[in-house]
């Protein structure tokens, strides 16, 4: 499935809830209205379409495409422990998420934009795959001549976020992962039981 480049927004009102942290986003007036129109009424979804909608806000919300969800899922069911939560692990381990947690980036869009570009360094290697799954013990630092930018960012964000997981020094925009993150903690209303239904058929 190709990438998808239209409105942003479009997609939260599509899905009915907000893929992103950006105002326009959180506008819940317009999150009660689908796209194509203000007269448009949502059709009634079958148990198959309730679904997919879940699983698609998992993808929007993360940005990735629907083959690195499978192969997540996969993953997901191989490992010990509730399929579901170890799914959000491996999304939320992903370095273009990491960045956006701590508002390096506005919204899934930018981080990835900002890892693509070589902003960001791993244990002090440059490393530009968004896809990278960090683990406990990493140190995520700025390139000097980006910090200017992520901290203009993190300005307009109202500040860094705090996670369990995960540690931010301010002063130098050092990121430690200091353990995994918990798969419970869903980052916004979505029934991940559906998606390992989905999945599962």
């Amino acid at each position: 499935m190709a990438t998808y480049t239209g409105p942003k927004v479009r997609l939260s009102r599509q899905l009915g809830v907000a893929i992103s942290d950006n105002p326009k986003h959180l506008n819940t007036r317009r999150l009660d209205t689908p796209p194509g129109g203000t007269a448009k009424r949502m059709r009634r979804l079958s148990d198959y379409g309730v679904r997919l909608r879940e699983k698609q806000k998992l993808r929007y919300y993360y940005n990735v495409q629907e083959k690195q969800l499978r192969r997540y899922m996969n993953e997901a069911i191989r490992r010990k422990g509730n399929t579901g939560e170890n799914l959000i692990e491996i999304l939320e381990r992903r370095l273009d998420s990491v960045v956006r947690r701590m508002n390096f980036g506005r919204s899934i869009w930018q981080a990835r934009q900002i890892v693509n570009h070589g902003h960001i360094l791993v244990n002090g290697r440059k490393v530009d795959i968004p896809s990278y799954q960090v683990r406990a013990g990493d140190v995520i630092t700025v390139k000097e001549k980006s910090k200017e930018g992520i901290e203009r960012n993190i300005e307009l964000m109202g500040g860094e976020s705090t996670y369990e997981w995960m540690a931010l020094d301010r002063g130098s925009l050092t990121i430690t992962i200091t353990d995994k993150p918990k798969g419970a903690q869903h980052p916004f209303d979505v029934h991940l039981g559906m998606i390992v239904e989905f999945y599962s058929n």
